[in-house]
């Protein structure tokens, strides 16, 4: 209660708002907010934050060096345990220590002894981030130059096998190899076929229970005889049949089990010295929609006022909490859409040639590239009927008891790591796989949940629920875009990083950190030099060296892990005073050097961006880009909601960005496609 004495101090003028906004705080810390008194909050008008003490709300946890650093060096000599989670579909401002409303008071204490990351950048899609996060190499070389084969031009490409080739290094092979014990319980998405050798079982994982595919078509389990979408240590099963998980009339949620499944896997290996590395790589709360109860009741009327005011209650928590400045310009979302707009009239057809980042438009590009496809629906809540705001609130309703529900299973891996006596000499990693997702449901499929038998089955097993782009905008507060697009909303996620012994939250690391970072972190942390052997050389018929960049590993010739420890920015944050919001780039006083002082680039489904300093150069194809098909720019340290295209403002600063753009895509082997089109 600290904070609260101190905000008692301040001058009587602003008292009452500053209790109320102190209790916010002190609620991020401790524990979660009453959600019951959330529906009624969210439709009172937002304060004006404008004039609050900017020290007070700086940071909304403590920044002191931990009072256990003895202890830690003590811990040190033996190496780390590694617990790495990855939530699935996660948006940046759901978690309660991000400022959402939903009770997560597990990732609020991981917040309130680590480090959060407000600055990290994953894929705009799953597949392609955990090809990133394993391999610690940029997806085009080892295999997800796409989520999955693409059937386009690039079918057959080097790098667009839609698996983790052969190419890729694979940290948890590492660790293994270096004396670890290696597990993995949840999603995969990096390959289905076990005789070729795309599951965990071929990529250094001792044990392993995962969901091989992108998505489950039921977390309630009920998988047919005989199907393959779940593999166990190299064999393939099916929760839900008899003598297995779920089978037998026993519950089965798949959030729940994976954290049951990744516990027995750590006591399976406890006494041997051995530290352990585990993935936790969740399910949720990825569609279809489904919880058990009491989560699936638990937010019921909580969302009936509708995305609106949801969003500003984020926004407001968000500037308290310090996770973005109190002048920072939220992305404002979507214009609104009754109808679909049309495509070109080429659109489709052979004579199509579509505007793309290759041929943006005139005079950068080739006049003749014109064509884009049709635009979607996207109404406010004022304009849905009564029947739609119910399932919409619905749909959120259940996104959140999902979110809780993996909250407290994040809790009990944390708790049992307490109980056996391993949680002092662990590094824990949390972040989401990618934005917020968008995907809307066919209107066919919204008629069907709005019948009345149907929508009291929504959220159970069997249902269909996605909660369509709205809500994915109000998940992506205060960020442009959500999954499936480069724009911050599609991938920056929320992250938190906990060091072993710490007990205190050190100050926010605010630099641009991206997930190839993740597996250079790990071999730092568990001691383990990367392969730097370079390949022999390769030469093809026309005399190119197929090996040019490689390194010898295990046999193998794989690119090596080109992301960069991001530890010194943990250890630096530790020292530092925590920032405070006076304006908008004071950061830059605290943060020290940028991790990633080079470009780092970015193609996902045609979509763009090249990042560089300030700048963020961003393609999205029309009619959800500009309609003329230009790039944009944005200063991303003043604009990161990018608000502000300053394109025509410094032409030719963006030429620049677009041409380190190409040379990125060169020297990946990555291929833009000549129909930028995602997966909806």
């Amino acid at each position: 209660m600290r904070l609260l004495s101190t905000l008692q101090r301040k001058q009587t003028g602003r008292n009452s708002l500053l209790l109320a906004s102190a209790s916010l705080i002190s609620i991020a810390v401790c524990s979660a907010a009453p959600i019951a008194s959330f529906a009624a909050e969210i439709q009172k008008p937002v304060p004006d934050s404008s004039g609050l003490d900017d020290h007070a709300f700086g940071n909304s946890f403590a920044s002191q060096d931990d009072d256990n650093s003895g202890r830690r060096r003590e811990k040190g000599k033996r190496r780390p345990n590694i617990l790495y989670i990855v939530a699935d579909d996660l948006g940046y401002s759901d978690l309660h220590a991000f400022g959402g409303e939903i009770n997560t008071p597990n990732i609020d204490q991981l917040a309130a002894q680590g480090t959060v990351f407000t600055n990290f950048h994953t894929s705009a899609v799953c597949a392609v981030t955990r090809s990133m996060m394993y391999s610690g190499a940029d997806h085009h070389l080892v295999g997800e130059g796409t989520m999955g084969a693409p059937s386009d031009e690039r079918k057959g490409l080097p790098g667009y096998e839609g698996y983790l080739n052969d190419r890729a290094l694979s940290v948890a092979q590492l660790l293994r190899d270096g004396g670890y014990h290696t597990y993995i319980a949840g999603k995969w998405h990096l390959g289905s076929n076990i005789a070729l050798g795309q599951t965990p079982v071929s990529w250094g994982f001792e044990h392993s229970y995962v969901l091989l595919g992108g998505a489950t078509a039921n977390h309630f389990g009920h998988e047919a005889v005989g199907s393959q979408n779940y593999a166990s240590d190299g064999v393939y099963v099916q929760p839900g049949q008899p003598g297995q998980p779920g089978g037998d009339g026993t519950d089965f949620y798949d959030t729940d089990f994976y954290a049951q499944k990744l516990i027995s896997y750590i006591d399976a290996g406890l006494g041997d010295g051995k530290p352990f590395l585990a993935f936790a790589t969740f399910t949720s709360p990825h569609w279809p929609l489904q919880v058990p109860e009491p989560y699936l009741s638990k937010y019921s009327g909580f969302y009936n006022a509708g995305y609106e005011p949801v969003r500003a209650r984020r926004l407001h928590r968000m500037k308290e909490l310090g996770i973005i400045s109190r002048d920072f310009i939220p992305y404002p979302g979507r214009a609104e859409t009754l109808t679909a707009s049309p495509p070109t009239a080429n659109y489709g057809t052979p004579a199509a040639k579509y505007i793309n980042a290759i041929n943006p438009n005139p005079p950068v590009g080739d006049p003749s590239f014109v064509d884009y496809g049709p635009g979607l629906v996207d109404p406010l809540w004022s304009s849905l009927t009564p029947a739609q705001q119910q399932t919409q609130a619905r749909y959120m309703e259940i996104f959140a008891g999902m979110v809780e529900n993996l909250d407290h299973n994040i809790g009990l891996l944390i708790q049992h790591l307490k109980d056996i006596g391993e949680y002092d000499n662990t590094f824990i990693i949390f972040h989401s796989d990618n934005g917020a997702e968008g995907w809307p449901l066919s209107a066919q499929q919204e008629l069907y949940n709005e019948q009345p038998a149907n929508f009291a089955n929504l959220g159970q097993s069997g249902s269909n629920v996605q909660y369509g782009l709205r809500w994915a905008e109000v998940s992506a507060t205060p960020l442009n875009l959500v999954k499936g697009y480069t724009g911050e909303g599609g991938v920056s996620v929320p992250a938190i990083v906990h060091l072993p012994g710490q007990t205190q939250q050190y100050a926010t690391v605010r630099d641009f950190i991206h997930i190839r970072d993740s597996a250079p972190t790990l071999l730092a942390l568990a001691g383990i030099a990367p392969p730097t052997t370079p390949a022999p050389p390769l030469l093809n018929a026309d005399g190119v060296d197929q090996n040019a960049g490689k390194v010898v590993y295990d046999g193998r010739y794989v690119y090596p892990m080109s992301g960069l420890s991001f530890l010194d920015k943990v250890n630096d944050a530790r020292t530092r005073p925590f920032y405070s919001f006076a304006g908008l780039n004071q950061w830059e006083e605290t943060r020290g050097r940028p991790l990633h002082l080079e470009p780092v680039g970015e193609e996902i489904y045609g979509r763009t961006y090249l990042h560089k300093g300030p700048w963020k150069a961003i393609f999205t194809e029309p009619p959800l880009g500009p309609l003329d098909g230009h790039w944009q720019l944005f200063n991303i340290e003043t604009d990161r909601g990018e608000t502000h295209d300053l394109s025509a403002q410094y032409p030719a600063l963006l030429q620049q960005l677009i041409t380190d753009w190409k040379n990125y895509m060169k020297s990946v082997g990555g291929v833009e496609p000549l129909q930028p089109k995602g997966y909806y």
